[in-house]
């Protein structure tokens, strides 16, 4: 055999090096279960452009994505008022909002654009930006540079897998949310009411509620007879055909962006452009505040919508990945002058109502939006205000949790309690705020029903030994009901504290039975500890000679406490 034969050397009868193709299949095998990783850990689901199997079809997406894009207009143009900024810079953030999410984001059906609650954050950053730089337009460039803050810390909030905490919100905060939403979307459609600043009287007002109402009969009537076109999509054709063929005096969407010193929705493609400010501290300073809660915001309203677009069509949804790809869309719009945005709970609805439920039917909307600013201005400045309000007020009676009324003395009062703070809080101050304040307030009904289930059976055996079996968790809320279950001056020499039943769930539970082990020592008293895990023994003084180890009985958890390690060799050193 020849000396320097080896396996690298190996050929087939074609000369085809089989040691090659072994080390080709090793690495496509070891992208495969990179790529397994990855799907994983970040909910990489196959990218669908229709989804066959929840009802979708090419057809619907199409449809519901057009009826969304002409419901974006208005509700774009007047945000954008809101902010104090130009309507075109609202309508291009929309179009990106739109187009990034409804490419890359973790709920397919569900629609992004520039919304009221981070419009109102925007009013005092453009002002405050203009009075910081001397310059009328100056405040715009901020917002453009806050937006690629708040993006890159809504994709690093994707990245680090926070959206996964959505989960932990109630359902009784999510009933207030859609309440509170609900209200605040009626409310803001009652400003359509109004012409410079007047409300309309006579048959200015008979004509708008006259084709409000039309608008909402159509789409409530239209699907018993058909669902093959969307009812939205068809109130608002026939609606506004009525009013030019009719020849009728009424708020149109041109007329409306006049009435508010706008020119019309016609503009060009959005163009690359750096934000034009002094990057130093002191920017910095300014505007990372205002983009931590754009950010909060954006990404709060766009879990929450999401969780309920879920309910709706019963699928499940990524929270990572629609971190990211608002955070993407958010950076995107401060490079292409938009005004970021995040996900809209009405236009969501709409789409899921309307029959969209794949990726097609948002990049649809997106892309409809952007032939209207291009090359549709004049035809879509024609279609009357009244249609757009009945389809959002179908939008209001759909998205009102009416069963808030048939619960409301079935569910326990904190539910209720926290069901209301939610709206009204929703309603009067802001949609982070006040779901925070309803997780707030749950988690503490939650801990203070749980701090009074901590129990104790107390007993005396035949050899004078007195046991107390420990039931329920033991955490910072139970602590003085726990310390009152004990009778150290009055116990005999010999105590069993007995943890099988129980838990020690965070540092002022381990304090607490620090304190109470101390009491009995000092009194001169032997007392024993059983059915504690290996974490808890840790940190508990004097364990070794208080504890009972049971290997085939102990339980093994861990406790929720900072710097373990600290806390261990600080009470090593006592």
């Amino acid at each position: 055999m020849d000396s320097n034969f080896s396996f690298s050397r190996i050929h087939d009868a074609q000369g085809v090096n089989l040691n090659s193709i072994h080390s080709q299949w090793a690495i496509i095998e070891n992208k495969s279960i990179f790529a397994a990783y990855l799907k994983k850990r970040y909910s990489l689901k196959p990218f669908q452009l229709i989804d066959r199997t929840n009802g979708g079809s090419i057809k619907n997406d199409l449809l519901s994505g057009l009826t969304v894009a002409l419901a974006l207009v208005p509700e774009a143009v007047a945000f954008a008022f809101v902010a104090g900024i130009s309507p075109i810079v609202g309508l291009y953030g929309a179009f990106m909002m739109g187009l990034v999410t409804a490419i890359f984001g973790g709920r397919p059906g569900m629609i992004s654009g520039a919304t009221g609650a981070m419009a109102v954050v925007m009013v005092s950053l453009v002002s405050e930006g203009n009075q910081l730089a001397g310059a009328e337009t100056a405040g715009l460039q901020y917002l453009f540079a806050t937006l690629l803050l708040a993006g890159l810390i809504q994709v690093s909030a994707g990245v680090l897998r926070l959206g996964k905490f959505v989960r932990m919100i109630p359902h009784s905060v999510m009933m207030g949310f859609v309440n509170g939403l609900a209200i605040v979307i009626f409310i803001s459609q009652l400003g359509m009411f109004k012409s410079k600043g007047e409300w309309l009287g006579g048959s200015s007002l008979w004509i708008m509620l006259g084709l409000v109402a039309m608008t909402m009969l159509i789409m409530a009537l239209l699907p018993l007879v058909t669902k093959k076109i969307p009812a939205a999509l068809t109130g608002i054709i026939v609606v506004s055909l009525v009013v030019i063929l009719g020849d009728l005096e009424t708020e149109t969407v041109k007329s409306f962006i006049v009435a508010n010193g706008g020119e019309g929705i016609k503009a060009g493609l959005p163009s690359f452009q750096i934000p034009l400010i002094a990057f130093s501290l002191e920017t910095l300073f300014f505007i990372a505040p205002y983009a931590f809660i754009l950010a909060a915001i954006g990404l709060i309203e766009s879990l929450m919508t999401l969780n309920l677009i879920d309910e709706l069509t019963d699928t499940h949804g990524s929270g990572n990945r629609e971190c990211v790809a608002q955070g993407a869309g958010n950076i995107l719009n401060g490079f292409f002058g938009g005004m970021g945005g995040c996900a809209m709970i009405g236009q969501s609805i709409i789409n899921i109502k309307s029959g969209g439920r794949g990726r097609l039917s948002g990049i649809t909307a997106a892309l409809a939006l952007l032939f209207f600013i291009l090359f549709g201005s004049s035809y879509i400045e024609q279609v009357p205000i009244a249609a757009l309000v009945g389809v959002m007020f179908m939008v209001v009676l759909g998205t009102f949790a009416w069963s808030t009324f048939k619960v409301w003395n079935k569910v326990p009062n904190a539910d209720m309690i926290v069901i209301i703070l939610v709206t009204v809080i929703t309603v009067l101050f802001d949609l982070a705020i006040s779901v925070l304040a309803g997780v707030i307030v749950s988690s503490l009904v939650f801990a203070w029903e749980n701090a009074k289930r901590i129990r104790a059976r107390k007993y005396v055996d035949d050899h004078g030994v007195k046991h107390y079996e420990i039931y329920g968790p033991l955490f910072f809320g139970c602590i003085e009901l726990f310390n009152s279950k004990f009778d150290v001056k009055n116990d005999p020499e010999e105590v069993i504290i007995d943890f099988k039943e129980s838990r020690i769930v965070d540092q002022s539970a381990i304090e607490c039975i620090n304190k109470l082990t101390e009491r009995y020592l000092k009194d001169g008293k032997n007392i024993h500890l059983r059915h504690l895990s290996s974490d808890c023994v840790k940190l508990i003084k004097r364990a070794e000679k208080i504890y009972e180890v049971n290997v085939l009985e102990d339980p093994d958890y861990f406790v929720a406490i900072d710097n373990f390690r600290q806390a261990q060799n600080a009470l090593a050193n006592k």
